[in-house]
Parts: C-alpha cells; sequence; structure tokens
C-alpha cells in the first residue's frame, strides 16, 4: 500500500510530490509520538490497578509478563487490548479458571533495564505462565556484543517454564539486518537454556505491507489493537502448552 501510495504521489507531483508525503507522514509521526507518550503513566496505573484486583482472587493462575511498552499496551485502544492483556483472556479461556495477569513491562525497557528492574520483581513471585518480549528498543543504538551479553544474561536467570519471543518484525532492510542478528543472539542463548522461543519475528513479517498499513499505531512503531492480536496469537499455542503441563501438575 505505501508503495502504490508513493507511485500515485510521484505521477502526481514527481520527486516534489514524494517530499511532501514524506513530510506529511513526518509530521502525522512525530504528533502521534507525542500523543501516545502521555498514554504511559494511564497504561502503568491500569496494570497496578488490575495486580490489585486479582491479587486474592482463589484459585487463580498466575500470568507474568516481562517486555516494554507493547506489554503495557501503548498504542492500543486501551491498555487491556495489549498482547498481555489478549493472553490474558485466552488463558482464562483455555483454563476454565481465572487469572491474575502481573505485567512487569516497562515502557522504553531494554534487555538490561529488565534484568535490574522487572527481573528482581519477578524473583518473589511464582508464575505458571510467563512471557518474556524484550530487545526492541535495543535495535536503535544497537550494540551486538552488548545485547548478547544482556540477552544471555537475562536468560540465564529466568524460570525453565518462561515462553521467549524473538524481536518482531521492523519490515525496513537496514532494521531489519539488525532484528535479524539479535534473534540469532537470542535464540542461541535461549537453546542453551532449553527455553521456548515464539516466532514473533515470522508471524509479523507475514504481515507484509498489509501490517504496516493497517496494524500499526499513528507513530509507526508500536502496534494498534489488530497489531496486539498478532501478538497475542504468536504466544498462545505456547502458552496452552504451558497451561497442559500446568493442568498435569496439579492433577
Amino acid at each position: 500500500m505505501q508503495r502504490r501510495t508513493l507511485a500515485v504521489v510521484a505521477s502526481i507531483g514527481g520527486l516534489a510530490g514524494v517530499a511532501v508525503w514524506w513530510r506529511w507522514l513526518a509530521r502525522r509521526q512525530r504528533r502521534w509520538t507525542t500523543a501516545l507518550a502521555e498514554t504511559i503513566p494511564v497504561n502503568s496505573a491500569y496494570w497496578r490497578e488490575q495486580r490489585a484486583e486479582t491479587d486474592a482472587t482463589p484459585g487463580a493462575l498466575l500470568y507474568v509478563a516481562i517486555g516494554d511498552s507493547a506489554a503495557q499496551g501503548i498504542g492500543a485502544s486501551r491498555p487491556g487490548h495489549s498482547y498481555v492483556g489478549f493472553i490474558a483472556r485466552g488463558i482464562a479461556e483455555a483454563s476454565g479458571r481465572p487469572v491474575r495477569a502481573v505485567n512487569l513491562g516497562i515502557s522504553g525497557a531494554t534487555v538490561r533495564m529488565a534484568i535490574e528492574k522487572e527481573l528482581p520483581l519477578l524473583d518473589p513471585l511464582e508464575p505458571d505462565v510467563l512471557t518474556v518480549s524484550i530487545g526492541a528498543n535495543d535495535i536503535a543504538e544497537f550494540d551486538p556484543q552488548r545485547f548478547d551479553r544482556d540477552i544471555r544474561e537475562l536468560i540465564s536467570r529466568l524460570p525453565a517454564h518462561a515462553i521467549v519471543a524473538d524481536l518482531p518484525s521492523f519490515y525496513f532492510l537496514a532494521a531489519q539486518r539488525k532484528v535479524r542478528l539479535a534473534n540469532r543472539m537470542l535464540r542461541a542463548a535461549a537453546a542453551e537454556r532449553g527455553l521456548e522461543v515464539v516466532p514473533l519475528h515470522a508471524r509479523t513479517d507475514r504481515q507484509g505491507l498489509w501490517g504496516v498499513t493497517t496494524q500499526f499505531a499513528g507513530d509507526l512503531f508500536h502496534p494498534n489493537d489488530r497489531g496486539y492480536r498478532v501478538w497475542a496469537a504468536a504466544f498462545l499455542p505456547a502458552v496452552e502448552r504451558r497451561l497442559g503441563v500446568v493442568a498435569e501438575q496439579v492433577g
């Protein structure tokens, strides 16, 4: 769709038309980036309230998420439409039990921040399901050696049943090269621990230009509701396998 739009603009106004279109897109992206930044405290408060409301729920399964702004649902129409919210509802439907959702995600978190600020909060918890999706914020200033060191440290400290997603598709070539390298490192570290890796990159990359134009918020970085459903769908097969193990342990 973007290519068709560029072709139309170019046919109408040539290079000048393309330049006008790109300036409009950049202004729109900046406005959305500012608007979405203002939702960060709102989403954080929502997840704190969710945890408080469900802490005393008897017989509930505990679902914990480690992540960044995608876990928080930045870009969605409401915080509960993050992939974490969709997964929590999927757990409840698959298990027939209430779910306590503890979202440790921090907007803007890198892998290093997850190690320093999220893992300590995980230590006293014993989640039935744990999902980990982190690393997208490391791509802008990507340092391969640092990323490899940090992702190995993070994965080495996760419980054996953690479900780790690789990084999503960034769609465009320059960033994609970094993401593919980061994902090779992540998968190697997970393989050494025997952890399951959710193919989030393949699932999002398959969306192609249709995904770029329909599954992102206006900042062109965070998913919208449709995009977060794609993320949740990537996780759910692994989550359901984990629920089978939990049911066997209880039985």
